[in-house]
């Protein structure tokens, strides 16, 4: 799979701009400040429906303009689609698949199949949970598009019976008794219940995939000896690092083979917490993706390099499974050359120079390892210009 073309029409700072890409490499390069990343915000847009920079759309579109418009030309398998889709800040976003607009906005996911790594991604390393929540959910809805509805469900669940524990707790703060009905309480419970252990044993599956890869890709990218290692042949190669990376899925609620079962019984023992709190505690919501080197957590332990090679590491077999599933995804490195040594720098392009398409970001071209300096293009001034 590849991007052959970008257009964006309004969206951040571009009135509107057309790039023609291909596959293999694509280098954009320029100053820092000019729209780079822009770009493949956009396409990392269309194939989650989420921004990896910011929490809501209005940013998306430029300053004065009511909408913003992102046009994507994939191809796969020598078959092109188009993918259309318009952002309206405070309404529902519209999309296109092939011309024909789609019923739901999340019915265009999975057309394009998109791996990103970008800075932002320490925080999967040094963040809260629930960054580490969204990368297993995003890596879960870009293999199986089906789990958006299920997640769209839980959130949905989840807001109804937050809501009436809130009331519930105002009103006894108050003193009044407005508000204070929890006896639907029950049916959010088993609502609550029913999807969250879909999620939850999504979730287990997919890390259960990807933490024998998560342990090759930290090896490879964190070497400090010579050498290169492959991804998916099942040997961490010549350049294996020394520090074993691990993850474990870390539930809010006791495991049991009937998850949704463990999870009402886990709602109906901490309904007093609950009730006193306003809030609900347990739940897929609560759960936490454990990052580990050697015995040590990650966060708070692990150095500068380290965590950047983690986070590398998380992005890769996210990767490397996407493609075990059949599709080659676009892998994007957005502006992640700076930040690496020499040998990360090699060793990264060592294991992605065979990708479909990559498409890197940087300020500096020498920045990038002479593997990867495919097609270039200089972003600048609102244009991108193929040299």
């Amino acid at each position: 799979m590849y991007v052959r073309g970008l257009e964006l029409v309004d969206f951040r700072s571009y009135p509107r701009v057309v790039v023609e890409l291909g596959p293999g490499p694509c280098v954009l390069v320029g100053p820092n400040g000019v729209g780079k990343t822009n770009l493949v915000e956009a396409l990392a847009y269309v194939a989650t429906l989420e921004s990896h920079r910011v929490a809501t759309d209005a940013p998306l579109v430029r300053f004065g303009a009511a909408r913003a418009v992102v046009r994507c030309a994939v191809v796969h398998e020598e078959r092109e689609l188009l993918i259309e889709l318009s952002i309206e800040p405070g309404k529902a976003n519209r999309a296109r698949l092939g011309r024909s607009p789609v019923t739901r906005t999340r019915d265009i996911l999975g057309a394009l199949r998109l791996v990103l790594f970008a800075p932002e991604d320490l925080s999967l390393i040094r963040g809260d949970p629930s960054e580490r929540r969204r990368y297993l959910d995003e890596l879960l809805v870009a293999r199986q598009p089906r789990f958006a509805g299920v997640r769209s469900d839980y959130d949905r669940v989840l807001k109804q019976r937050n809501a009436l524990l809130r009331s519930a707790y105002l009103a006894r703060k108050t003193g009044g008794s407005r508000g204070g009905d929890l006896s639907t309480l029950d049916v959010w419970d088993a609502h609550l219940a029913r999807h969250g252990a879909q999620l939850v044993r999504a979730r287990l599956d997919l890390v259960a995939g990807l933490a024998p890869k998560v342990a090759k890709a930290y090896s490879a990218v964190s070497s400090t000896q010579s050498g290169s290692a492959e991804l998916g042949d099942g040997r961490p190669g010549p350049g294996a690092g020394r520090s074993d990376a691990r993850i474990s899925y870390a539930p809010s609620f006791g495991l049991q083979d009937d998850l949704e079962q463990a999870l009402l019984a886990a709602l109906s023992e901490s309904r007093p917490s609950e009730i006193e709190r306003g809030v609900t505690l347990v739940g897929p919501h609560r759960d936490e993706l454990t990052l580990t080197l050697g015995e040590m957590p990650a966060k708070g332990y692990a150095s500068h390099g380290e965590s950047w090679s983690y986070a590398l590491a998380l992005r890769l077999a996210a990767y490397d499974l996407l493609r075990d599933d059949g599709i080659e995804p676009v892998l994007i490195l957005d502006d992640v050359f700076a930040e690496l040594d020499a040998g990360r720098r090699d060793r990264l392009a060592a294991l992605v120079a065979d990708a479909s398409q990559v498409i890197v970001t940087c300020a500096v071209e020498d920045d990038v390892p002479a593997g990867l300096r495919g097609a270039r293009f200089l972003v600048g001034g609102g244009e991108v210009q193929r040299v």
